[in-house]
């Protein structure tokens, strides 16, 4: 199947036009003409993941975070995103990223059914259709935010959660937004949820939160976003029966010690 069939496939699902005015989702390197009989899923096109997708004789990488964010001047092997490209025309392998489309048309609503939460709706609306970043929605009884903690180490399979707030409070109205959660804060607050759960929360954002009533859990920007790989695979493998889809293993991109 060529690359272009692939990806139409993939937009009808994610629009393009569901991406945030500063992303780049799309095909970020390779040819649309492109026979495609292997496809590579991962969150970041890192040279790790190249290399393995590589290994399998991928010709589509596709993965959530794009390569490309910035323009690019040059491209050589002394520069890491240069190498990456370099690597991916060696491998004659087309790279496509969906990112703030994916968010927009699945992410947010993925990650709620994950924790089941109940009665959930958009926490950002982005498009004229009412879609958006991250959900919100109840809990169908309350639990301690210790608990709501275990709870995502063991669904996301987590090593660890930062906290902001009282670990022994009662929560049950949640909003859920992976990736990075610093902007979400205000949208968790008009909402009157008890806890945002995100990602790369800094040190103020999550005091400030606190302050204000709102208890923050930061799971990591991998955390809970790397659900992307699996619901992709599972997405293609149903709808391209002739193409083999290998969906990157799990893979935190830190240690805690």
């Amino acid at each position: 199947m060529r690359c272009a069939e692939i990806l139409n496939i993939i937009e009808d699902r994610c629009p393009k036009a569901y991406a945030l005015d500063w992303d780049n989702c799309g095909l970020q390197t390779g040819f649309f003409d492109k026979n495609v009989t292997t496809i590579y899923i991962a969150l970041d096109a890192t040279d790790e993941v190249i290399a393995a997708a590589a290994a399998e004789n991928a010709d589509l990488l596709i993965t959530h975070h794009p390569l490309l964010f910035n323009g690019i001047k040059q491209i050589h092997d002394q520069d890491f995103i240069g190498r990456r490209i370099l690597k991916l025309i060696q491998a004659d392998m087309c790279c496509y990223a969906m990112h703030t489309n994916y968010d927009v048309a699945c992410m947010g609503e993925l990650s709620a059914r994950f924790l089941h939460l109940e009665n959930t709706r958009v926490l950002e609306v982005t498009s004229e259709d009412g879609k958006g970043i991250g959900q919100y929605g109840s809990l169908n009884t309350a639990i301690s935010l210790f608990e709501l903690c275990e709870q995502l180490k063991h669904t996301f399979e987590l090593q660890g959660v930062q906290v902001y707030g009282d670990i022994s409070r009662q929560v049950q109205r949640i909003a859920i937004s992976p990736g990075a959660g610093n902007s979400m804060i205000p949208y968790a607050l008009h909402k009157q949820c008890d806890v945002l759960i995100t990602g790369d929360i800094s040190h103020h954002t999550g005091l400030d939160a606190v302050a204000q009533g709102l208890a923050v859990i930061d799971a990591g920007h991998y955390g809970i976003e790397h659900i992307f790989i699996q619901d992709m695979a599972a997405f293609l493998s149903e709808k391209l029966k002739g193409v083999k889809i290998v969906a990157a293993p799990l893979c935190h991109p830190f240690t805690i010690v």
